[in-house]
């Protein structure tokens, strides 16, 4: 199979499982038992390291679709008069409720951040590999479900983006460490368990994780493009470009199917997904 093929299914793993509370990471490190990147002269130089940077940088393909599709919810900026309301002076030319969440969503961010930046080689030595993918896979399934069952009569405390405090945040970001130190939890399976448990509904827990994405991604990529150097050959360049171009066009369809399934259904259908999938990878090992 070409690499350049390779990078294609890579992408669309990274574009459906990356929003969808799956592990995306989980994913990508299972799929890469099966078809890893092959190192050849003048094509890939380290196939090893080179995979370790692309299941992370291929992630800013799918942030660009939140940019898109969420653009209005996260621009701080007024720039018509229609968004300025007829406001003057340099504080009529800022959105002050998205600068507040833009604030808040930073709150999230610095959990993960310490704990990435200062153990990022050790957790990666210890837990990227298939087992520790499968049990994360397997105990975040049974938290959805769980979680799920003791939500079923509750009524959410917080039903608005502007709702969440900057104490709702830093929790959720706590939560975060744990998808930042075990492969296979998800992210976005992380911080939304972390959000309905504090009482916080579907529709915003989910569209809170969107937006956290952007900052712990583009900087969760550039550790990993530090790490590995500029220097790129073209087929690496090439299959990095690919990637993430793949990943931003499925992740466009996968973003549009989450928010419209979550105010119909909720979550236990990821949670048996999860536990599934974690049971056939711990048979096919044995």
């Amino acid at each position: 199979m070409s690499e350049i093929i390779k990078a294609v299914i890579y992408g669309i793993v990274e574009g459906i499982t990356e929003w969808l509370p799956i592990s995306s990471t989980g994913h990508l490190i299972l799929v890469s038992e099966l078809i890893p990147f092959a190192a050849s002269e003048g094509g890939i130089t380290d196939a090893d390291a080179f995979f370790e940077m692309f299941e992370v940088v291929i992630q800013l393909g799918a942030i660009l679709a939140v940019v898109l599709l969420f653009w209005k919810q996260i621009w701080p900026f007024a720039l018509t008069k229609k968004e300025r309301q007829d406001r003057t002076g340099a504080a009529a030319y800022l959105k002050k409720d998205i600068w507040v969440l833009w604030l808040k969503i930073l709150v999230s961010c610095v959990p993960a951040a310490v704990i990435g930046i200062l153990f990022d080689d050790e957790l990666d030595a210890l837990f990227y590999n298939p087992v520790s993918v499968s049990g994360a896979l397997i105990v975040f399934g049974i938290a959805f479900i769980v979680i799920e069952n003791r939500n079923k009569n509750r009524t959410p405390k917080v039903t608005g983006l502007s709702q969440i405090t900057y104490q709702t945040a830093l929790l959720i970001g706590v939560f975060q460490v744990i998808a930042a130190v075990f492969p296979g939890t998800s992210r976005s399976g992380a911080t939304i368990v972390g959000a309905l448990l504090i009482g916080v509904s579907r529709t915003v827990a989910a569209e809170y994780t969107f937006f956290l994405a952007i900052p712990v991604m583009f900087g969760a990529s550039l550790l990993k493009l530090l790490k590995f150097g500029f220097a790129f050959t073209g087929t690496e360049l090439l299959l990095l470009t690919v990637g993430m171009a793949v990943s931003f066009a499925v992740s466009v369809f996968a973003l549009r199917f989450l928010m419209g399934y979550i105010k119909k259904h909720d979550f236990r259908v990821f949670g048996w997904y999860r536990i599934a999938l974690g049971i056939v990878v711990l048979l096919c090992l044995g």
